[in-house]
């Protein structure tokens, strides 16, 4: 291993450690000496890295360092084209720019040898989907009140074309093969639901952020409805 890659290692490492390791621990599990080590943290340390160290507690690295995806092997690149790809393939406008500008930014600081895995993968996705309905509220206003965690009035239309209105506390957006859904907490129903989007005729926040955390009640959302590996979602009838 080059000098430049054991140290982009050691900041990868260090980064996946949520508490200080010893200096013997990082020699061992970079097959390096532990005076190598000691080197490598010294010169990392001037170059700015923040890593924070005390004897006998062990080295540490601080918030504030964000590390470019430089250290990628052929499978690791090969399986985040893949997921661009897809959300290429899926996702709305914005996602589809976010996920162009995140692989050019991968392609740029990537070694040679990633560079060929990305140019020609041994993976690709599947042909894209059949469309999807046209919606009449963009993806953003729910993408923004899910930010938000802003309750969302929305005009509904069930599977029978039987309109509703409902105040939601929205949640996630899914990208299935042929529709989008909101996955939300329902106060009509007091219940979790999800909603196609092409169905949704208006949406409107309320001014009102909905209680407690979003991770929470996602977590408790998902133990509901028990998904299964493939995450699958039913969209509401009622």
């Amino acid at each position: 291993m080059s000098r430049t890659s054991r140290l982009l290692t050691l900041l990868q490492v260090l980064r996946g450690k949520s508490r200080p390791v010893t200096a013997a621990t990082l020699a061992s599990e970079l097959e390096i000496s532990e005076r190598t080590l000691y080197r490598d943290i010294a010169e990392l340390t001037a170059l700015g890295a923040p890593i924070f160290g005390e004897a006998g507690i062990g080295y540490v690295l601080r918030s504030g360092l964000f590390l470019p995806p430089l250290m990628l092997n052929a499978d690791e690149t090969e399986a985040i084209v893949l997921g661009l790809r897809y959300v290429d393939q899926r996702g709305d406008e914005v996602l589809g720019k976010a996920a162009a500008g995140a692989l050019a930014k991968i392609a740029a600081v990537l070694d040679p040898a990633a560079q060929e895995a990305l140019r020609n993968p041994t993976v690709l996705p599947g042909p894209p989907g059949y469309g999807y309905p046209q919606n009449a509220v963009p993806l953003n206003v729910f993408r923004q009140a899910i930010r938000d965690q802003a309750k969302l009035h929305i005009d509904y239309a069930d599977a029978n074309q039987v309109p509703s209105q409902r105040l939601i506390w929205p949640l996630a957006l899914g990208f299935l093969n042929e529709v989008r859904i909101i996955v939300a907490w329902c106060e009509l129903r007091s219940a979790y639901r999800t909603f196609r989007t092409d169905r949704i005729s208006a949406a409107s926040e309320q001014g009102e952020r909905y209680p407690g955390r979003r991770s929470d009640l996602l977590r408790t959302w998902r133990k509901q409805m028990q998904l299964d590996e493939a995450g699958r979602f039913t969209p509401d009838k009622n």
